[in-house]
């Protein structure tokens, strides 16, 4: 039977925070206990959000595939996807594959340790069957290195080279949290230098969909479950298949402020490219632009400052295509002599900085100037020490504040 979209959420986040039917372990019993509160006060986590994003899309009659190294738990312990009896071994029980008689089949499995064959294998898998929603997880988003010749020579550019299109979703977790220089940053200005579109164009007249259909892929830096929601369905139900790359949180997962409600996910909602905020723009003295992760650092500095009404935040969570019309329509909600910056928690020489400077000044007037504020240049990703990690830390915010 047919299942409305209102009750699709229902099932799928009554099954997905239900008690299973095994003796799974207590530290299981307390998340899924979590998972229970979050569903009847009608909000979502990552781990929810995604589970709402591929439990609706298999009883829709979409097969779903994730693999990577870690991905049946997840690497920081919040997905849970493959529950395991404490005392029968072997015996497993996948909650998303229980959610209707009718649905599709949900694959998820643990990888071996060869970015490079698993992602490669996950790519031709989406080729060859374009109504599938194939998805591969690094470990950390900084081990995609050893794929790098599949991400080179065939995500990046294969529509252009053999007219194949692809689907897959790339899932690397990404963010300067003091881990070291191995397990901070899935290299983003790496992907975003492969972009294929004009730094000096402002792209006036092309429509948001046009610019999907010319892109060789889409980066994203999502800060909400509800936008990974969308992004992950919009990879269906788009009239064609273009690959994703999502830098996807860490400590966001269990951020108390990264959250969704339901209604952010209900039909009449969808992706947000750009989340502006809601506020008196007249007393506002500088404007920041920023993506993922850092949004939360800077909304709780900022309050700790007392400068709310002095200092505005824009996010832009889909960097590639870069969304022209909006960035434009942010930028001119702001008086003429506003202070306009781009902050990131990477160094000047990764992140975003390089790619967006060009195409953020295609839009502003002669007068205005943007302006850098994040870590220096350096040749590693990240430090190793924890004491300068927090100085580093310290700066990126006070620079960030200052006017």
């Amino acid at each position: 039977a047919e299942v409305s979209t209102q009750s699709t959420g229902k099932i799928i986040a009554e099954t997905f925070s239900a008690d299973p039917p095994i003796k799974v372990h207590p530290g299981i019993k307390r998340i899924l206990k979590g998972r229970k509160k979050m569903a009847e006060a009608q909000e979502a986590d990552w781990a929810l959000g995604e589970a709402l994003a591929f439990g609706s899309l298999l009883m829709e009659g979409y097969h779903v595939r994730l693999s990577g190294q870690d991905v049946e738990r997840g690497t920081f312990s919040h997905r849970h996807h493959v529950l395991h009896d404490q005392d029968v071994d072997g015996k497993v029980y996948n909650p998303l594959q229980n959610l209707s008689s009718s649905q599709q089949k949900y694959s998820v499995s643990n990888s071996s340790l060869s970015e490079f064959g698993v992602l490669g294998f996950e790519l031709g898998f989406s080729q060859h069957n374009p109504n599938s929603l194939v998805c591969w997880e690094a470990q950390f988003g900084d081990f995609f290195n050893t794929a790098q010749p599949i991400v080179d020579q065939f995500i990046s550019s294969g529509q252009d080279k053999w007219y194949r299109q692809s689907n897959l979703v790339m899932l690397l977790p990404h963010g300067m949290e003091g881990m070291g220089p191995e397990h901070s940053s899935a290299r983003m200005e790496r992907f975003l230098q492969m972009c294929n579109d004009d730094e000096d164009s402002r792209y006036e007249g092309v429509s948001p969909d046009q610019q999907l259909w010319d892109c060789n892929w889409q980066i994203m830096n999502i800060t909400t479950p509800a936008n990974m929601f969308h992004a992950l369905r919009r990879q269906m139900y788009m009239k064609f298949r273009k690959p994703l790359v999502v830098f996807t949180p860490k400590s966001l997962l269990r951020h108390p402020l990264a959250k969704s409600p339901f209604s952010e996910m209900t039909p009449g909602t969808s992706f947000k490219p750009v989340i502006p905020e809601n506020l008196d723009v007249s007393k506002t003295k500088k404007l920041i632009l920023c993506s993922g992760k850092v949004y939360y650092d800077l909304i709780e500095e900022r309050a700790k400052r007392g400068l709310e009404e002095e200092i505005a935040i824009t996010r832009v969570e889909q960097l590639h295509p870069f969304p022209h019309s909006m960035v434009d329509e942010e930028l001119k909600r702001y008086p003429q002599g506003t202070q306009i910056s781009w902050v990131q928690e990477e160094h000047k020489n990764a992140g975003a900085w390089s790619y967006v400077k060009p195409r953020v000044e295609n839009h502003l007037s002669t007068e205005q100037h943007f302006r850098y504020n994040g870590r220096g240049p350096a040749a590693s990703a990240a430090t190793g020490n924890k004491k300068l990690h927090k100085t580093e830390y310290k700066k990126l915010m006070d620079d960030s504040f200052a006017f």
